[in-house]
């Protein structure tokens, strides 16, 4: 690269290695010199987008060379942009979505894709030569290209959950969607709105609210004991009861310290007199009846003893308990 001149080196650095033809001939290099190199000395990445190596392109790389094809007003977008924002629970395809002005057209080119929009994302975020399309509009992106209704939920859950948009911002863009293309979404964010904070607890309060037997539930209340100290927030509450649901995934707390951990803090509630149910996220999809029952005849047993002095508060403020 010293061989370049300074303009070139300058954008060189700026953007990972990678190069745009029109950048090159606009600092003065020559096109002979561009088609003899692209493709032996330097990895054609995109269309007329170089990489100044025979190495392949890093995921970071990757983006840059989508965002330097779709044009400077192009941003990373649906689940490329979800992912940068911390969305985890996302393939990894190594593809990069991105999101033009409707002036420009959808196009595809190898691992990247641009689509056109006419929706105005006043929030879109810079990180040097990365554009990202606002946390709220990629989750809704993301959410709307998934392919069940079950990874739809998961993404706008994962999202509120762990405060990537809130759910105003992401109730704002569902709505922005032409109806048709919104209609698939409303489900994954009541889910988002419950206040659970995963797919399977999203399914058990869904579950519980279907029982006329069992009270109004709250998703991960904070608890203080009669002493006011804080108890586990449980995945879910019965409050006239005072009564505990946990969800236990022994995949998720797949190592023995971290199980023995989870059953100890469950002890905690118990020993402050509340009645604890734990259910797995497989029996909720595969036996919903048989776990409803169950927690039915819990929660009887739950009503036929003294409340103990436990209080509940909210986590979300549009929860509030029966």
């Amino acid at each position: 690269m010293d061989s370049f001149p300074p303009e070139v080196r300058d954008v060189l650095s700026r953007q990972d290695s990678l190069v745009t033809r029109q950048q090159l001939i606009t600092n003065g290099v020559s096109t002979a010199a561009v088609r003899w190199n692209a493709g032996r000395n330097w990895r054609v990445v995109l269309p007329f987008v170089y990489l100044m190596t025979r190495a392949e392109p890093t995921q970071r790389q990757r983006n840059i060379a989508g965002l330097l094809w779709a044009g400077p007003a192009s941003v990373l977008a649906g689940p490329t942009a979800a992912r940068l924002h911390g969305i985890r629970g996302l393939p990894d395809d190594q593809a990069v979505h991105l999101l033009v002005p409707a002036t420009q057209r959808s196009r595809t080119k190898a691992f990247a894709s641009c689509r056109s929009s006419a929706l105005h994302d006043p929030d879109v975020v810079t990180r040097g030569v990365i554009r990202i399309a606002s946390p709220a509009r990629a989750c809704v992106d993301a959410a709307h290209s998934a392919r069940t209704a079950g990874e739809r939920s998961a993404i706008l859950i994962e999202a509120v959950q762990r405060d990537i948009a809130t759910l105003d911002d992401l109730t704002e863009w569902v709505l922005r969607l032409r109806p048709r293309d919104a209609v698939a979404l409303h489900p994954a964010l009541a889910e988002a709105a419950s206040g659970a904070w995963s797919l399977p607890e999203a399914e058990l309060l869904e579950l519980i609210a279907s029982s006329p037997v069992l009270s109004q539930p709250l998703a991960n209340p904070h608890l203080v004991d009669a002493g006011g100290q804080p108890l586990l927030s449980p995945d879910v509450w019965l409050d006239d009861v005072a009564m505990a649901v946990m969800v236990h995934s022994h995949t998720h707390h797949s190592q023995g310290e971290q199980w023995d951990s989870t059953v100890e803090r469950d002890g905690g509630l118990v020993e402050a007199g509340v009645i604890v149910a734990g259910v797995t996220p497989r029996r909720i999809r595969t036996e919903p009846a048989t776990v409803l029952e169950r927690l039915e005849r819990t929660y009887a047993m739950a009503r036929s003893r003294p409340r103990p002095d436990v209080v509940a508060t909210p986590r979300y403020p549009w929860h509030h308990a029966a």
